[in-house]
């Protein structure tokens, strides 16, 4: 099964989100496609905007938590993007080749609105990727 693995520094928002949006579309569609997200560094909780914004679309982020990246992950990924948090390769628990950036804002202490922006430019990447996938 292809996998994405989105990455982060903490995997507290924009990588939370992009796994989230990738498994109900996914899922959604049918598709033997998964993906999973983590953190470099690794935050001790979700972003709480980020939940309630993806939940009022429908996603649930219940049971979704901080994890650190790890080897293993890396791995067994076939695409690995990373959100645009700068990841430093020296401080990356992994040796990793990433596949692409995207090179998003940090939602992090943004306004309800400009999160929502952030969302939505990570939703259509998402489904790109999961057109990307299906086709290779």
């Amino acid at each position: 099964m292809k996998t994405a693995l989105f990455v982060c520094v903490h995997n507290a928002g924009r990588s939370q989100a992009a796994e989230a949006f990738f498994n109900h579309y996914t899922a959604e569609r049918g598709l033997a496609l998964t993906s999973e997200s983590a953190g470099t560094e690794g935050g001790a909780t979700l972003n709480p905007t980020v939940v309630a914004l993806m939940q009022q679309r429908g996603i649930s982020m219940e049971g979704h938590t901080p994890k650190i990246l790890t080897q293993e992950m890396a791995d067994a990924a076939t695409s690995i993007v990373t959100m645009g948090c700068g990841v430093d390769a020296d401080k990356c628990p992994a040796r990793v080749h990433f596949s692409d950036d995207w090179g998003l804002d940090d939602p992090k202490g943004r306004p309800e609105a400009e999160v929502e922006v952030i969302l939505t430019e990570i939703e259509a990447r998402v489904l790109l990727l999961i057109d990307e996938l299906q086709a290779s």
